[in-house]
This record gives structure tokens, sequence and C-alpha cells, in this order.
């Protein structure tokens, strides 16, 4: 297996502690700088829509297999919960893109750190990621 970084998050959070829990609770302005070589892939992506940013939490402890969640008083598995510390630390947010500019985007709604490594960008599709979605038999 291997991953690519496509590119490099810009944010204002340093460490962990300046960060929200989860990217929704964020309200700051972020760019998503996107590696010149995949520039094109951005092509489609439109300002006021949502898209799902995956990256990578460098700065993750990968030997935690367990933790105390957040408004939980028991011990579970990471594999339970949301925890950045996990074997292998890939993170989600959904943003929200405000604006694009050349390999640029500038969005809404992401807990990563400073110079934290993009991995993908996916559309968010509330048909298909909306977790009130019901299965058809």
């Amino acid at each position: 297996m291997e991953l690519k970084s496509i590119g490099r998050i810009e944010s204002p959070y340093q460490c962990k502690g300046d960060a929200p829990r989860q990217g929704i609770y964020s309200k700051e302005i972020m760019k998503i700088h996107v590696e010149p070589e995949y520039a094109e892939a951005l092509k489609g992506v439109a300002v006021e829509s949502h898209i799902v940013v995956l990256y990578w939490g460098d700065r993750a402890d990968r030997s935690v297999l367990r933790t105390i969640p957040p408004r939980r008083d028991v011990e579970m598995g990471v594999f339970a919960c949301r925890s950045p510390n996990r074997p292998n630390p890939i993170a989600l947010c959904v943003a929200e893109v405000m604006a694009i500019s050349a390999n640029t985007l500038t969005v809404v709604g992401l807990d990563a750190l400073d110079g934290s490594p993009l991995l993908d960008i996916k559309p968010y599709v509330s048909m298909l990621d909306d977790s009130q979605m019901h299965r058809e038999a």
C-alpha cells in the first residue's frame, strides 16, 4: 500500500489543544493547497458546495488502541470513536468551499493542524453520506 500526499492544509491550529474536537465546530477559514500536478483534479469543485477532506494526522499517537471519548465515562477502542490517535491516523471532515483559486481551496469546517498532509478530496453527497439514510431491502 502506498499513500501520497496531494497537498497541505494551512490552518491557524498549531497544536492539538488549539483545534476543536470535530471539524463541524470550527468556524476558522483554512486553505487547502493542492500540489500543482493534481490541480486538474479540482475541475468541477464548486464554491458553496461541500467536500469530504481526508488528511493524515501526522502528529497523532499511532500506538493508542483505547481511549475515553468526550462525554463518556467508559474506555472504548479507537475504532468505536473518532479519536485522532489510532494506528492509521486518517482524518475526515466535511468542509464548505468558500473560494477556489488555481490549486487552492478556501474552506471552513476543518479541525486539521497547520501543515497536515492532504490525502484526498471527494464531493459530499447528502443522499450517499447522510447518516440518516435508510437502506433499501
